[in-house]
């Protein structure tokens, strides 16, 4: 393989996961790319953006140490393969978007075919097809080098600063408390998100 990163880190990354995937494979070479080039979250502060939710996310966290949890992994819901990862001392960073062509030749045929197998109407013989498919990407992203994986490049933003701690609003219609910043004002009342959601149309 052209990955740099042990077997068993591999391995663990998919128990951590629950299963193994392409998208996992994008993850933990998104993730090689960033160990490379600025190290782990432990031993040299990270921020990493995350343009995704998909399953490449999870091998983010566990290899280099940016989480939900600790504020250091930031979502932006745009359904981009794309990971910004910045070194926090100096703000030095690096934009990683996947190149089309490293999910290989045969791309555009297993989406067709996850597209069927979702649905529930793929036949047994798409489905062994489809699992070949998938095995052939992810062994196409593993051993393929990182720059033929990604395309690098300076990130476009940067580095969101540092969470704040702000204060607990009660919500005037649930009673439960939100974070200020979270919270919307309507009608001389203070609410959380899924109360202004209930009242005002143009959201």
């Amino acid at each position: 393989m052209s990955t740099t990163i042990p077997r068993e880190r591999i391995e663990a990354t998919i128990d951590f996961h629950g299963h193994v995937c392409p998208g996992l494979s994008i993850g933990i070479r998104a993730a090689e790319l960033c160990l490379r080039e600025f190290g782990h979250n432990n031993d040299t502060p990270l921020t990493t953006i995350c343009e995704t939710d998909m399953c490449g996310v999870d091998a983010i966290q566990f290899l280099t140490g940016c989480t939900f949890g600790k504020g250091n992994l930031i979502h932006r819901d745009w359904g981009k393969n794309a990971f910004t990862f910045y070194r926090k001392n100096d703000g030095k960073g690096l934009r990683a978007l996947l190149r089309p062509e490293a999910m290989g030749p045969n791309y555009a045929e297993c989406r067709d075919l996850m597209k069927k197998s979702v649905d529930g109407t793929a036949t047994p013989e798409e489905e062994e097809r489809l699992a070949l498919l998938r095995r052939e990407q992810q062994q196409n992203l593993m051993d393929a080098p990182l720059e033929e994986v990604f395309h690098i490049s300076e990130p476009d933003t940067l580095i969101p600063r540092p969470a704040k701690i702000l204060a607990t609003l009660v919500c005037d219609h649930c009673g439960e408390g939100a974070m200020e910043s979270r919270t919307r004002r309507f009608d001389g009342q203070t609410l959380c998100i899924p109360c202004f959601s209930k009242v005002e149309q143009k959201v």
